[in-house]
């Protein structure tokens, strides 16, 4: 089965699980990622807890909520999509008039077919929301309302991978796992990036990778609290995973400095994509970027999007559905993101020791025979030993000289067996403002 189909049959899984800011429906998707990464570690942190300006909330968990109408039909039900019921609702059962239940229910009339996402986390509420055409057509009367809800001093759950490399210098994924049923804003980027987690455990890594499953916002808010101090040491590059299922075309969010290691090779990979990208601003930021990349943090944290959130139709609405997101959008963010790493893993500092130009042909090096490739393989090595003055790191050459990475670093070690290049330094004791 090829990968694309693979992440859409995970997600079609944990699709129709009832997920929000805490709760079982975050510790079940957890349980189904488990599944598949079994170094993932799962945290409980405490209602309570203070982290930075934010304390963790009260624990929600919903077993079933219903909206009837006058006449005994089924207006709204959990049990039809979980996306009916407002987000953190507060237990209710009671009997409300339609004018007093219309403060209560929320639809779009731009998109009369579509159920929206609604949440309260902060403040005591309840709520139902309803396709616009729906809401309009109640009649006059009197409405059952119940919601069988708990809120109530719990946790907050967050899972978390550490895969050592040979380096303590680390690349951060993070994901989230806090909405309910909608797939390119949200299960898209689990799926993506827990099948990158799994092409990760099966190679030599020479970065360590801290891969994080969050409830977004207050999820990385909370992680960053636990971890800032050796995240600010070790994190030379890292991308934020959401919106990465459609097949609609990429999109860039930069970090706020705009010039991280990982805008660079996020930029690199997208402009050889082969198709058009959207370039946003940072000031068109919306998710755990806002607080990977806040000051005081300063991470280099980036995105690769597919439809970036807020910007598609069917964004926080039930449309965002399975069929939204396909295997091909799936598969062609996983690979966009795994070069990106593949880019990282083999990007270094050269120097090259022999002043002017070395004599390739005594050790074996030159081509014998003419041929095109012979002479484009020789001129990309040429190339690189003439820009490897040990100041620009091969990302710089590579795009300077309009070659392939991860060809100049397969040539880089071919001339380094033959001292005709050195590694200036490993990133693990390179000083972080020169990334």
């Amino acid at each position: 089965m090829r990968l694309g189909e693979q992440m859409h049959d995970f997600a079609a899984k944990i699709f129709p699980i009832c997920r929000s800011l805490t709760g079982n429906g975050v510790r079940e998707t957890l349980a189904e990622i488990h599944a598949h990464l079994p170094p993932l570690n799962i945290h409980e942190v405490p209602s309570g807890t203070r982290a930075f300006d934010w304390t963790v909330p009260d624990e929600w968990n919903i077993s079933a909520a219903r909206l009837t109408g006058p006449d005994g039909q089924l207006v709204a039900d959990l049990r039809q999509h979980n996306l009916h019921v407002v987000g953190y609702s507060e237990p209710i059962d009671c009997v409300l008039k339609l004018e007093q239940l219309q403060e209560h229910l929320f639809s779009l009339p731009d998109l009369p077919d579509a159920i929206p996402y609604v949440t309260s986390y902060y403040r005591r509420y309840w709520g139902f929301c309803l396709p616009d055409r729906v809401r309009e057509s109640l009649p006059r009367g009197d409405y059952r309302v119940k919601i069988d809800s708990v809120l109530a001093p719990g946790n907050l759950t967050y899972g978390e991978v550490i895969l050592p490399g040979e380096s303590e210098r680390e690349v951060l994924l993070s994901t989230y796992v806090c909405h309910p049923s909608m797939a390119n804003n949200e299960l898209s980027g689990p799926a993506v990036t827990t099948w990158l987690v799994k092409w990760l455990m099966e190679k030599k890594r020479r970065f360590t990778y801290r891969v994080v499953f969050i409830p977004e916002t207050l999820g990385s808010i909370v992680y960053l609290s636990r971890n800032l101090e050796i995240m600010r040491r070790n994190t030379v590059a890292g991308f934020n995973i959401s919106c990465v299922g459609d097949n609609r075309c990429f999109s860039y969010l930069p970090s706020r400095n705009g010039n991280t290691l990982s805008d660079r090779v996020a930029l690199h990979v997208l402009k050889r994509i082969g198709q058009a990208y959207k370039h946003y601003s940072y000031l068109d930021r919306g998710s755990d970027e806002r607080q990977y990349c806040a000051p005081g943090v300063d991470l280099p944290i980036c995105s690769i999007m597919r439809s970036k959130y807020g910007c598609y139709p069917e964004y926080h609405t039930s449309a965002d559905d399975l069929t939204l997101v396909t295997p091909d959008g799936l598969e062609g963010a996983y690979m966009a993101i795994r070069r990106c790493l593949e880019i990282l893993e083999v990007n270094r500092i050269w120097r090259a020791p022999v002043l002017c130009e070395p004599q390739l042909g005594k050790r074996g090096l030159y081509p014998t025979t003419s041929t095109r490739d012979s002479a484009d393989s020789t001129r990309t090595m040429m190339n690189l030993l003439a820009y490897a003055d040990g100041k620009q790191d091969l990302l710089s050459i590579a795009e300077t000289i309009d070659a392939d990475p991860l060809e100049c670093a397969s040539i880089a070690l071919i001339l380094a067996e033959h001292g005709l290049l050195a590694d200036v330094v490993e990133y693990s004791n390179l000083p972080k403002l020169a990334l």
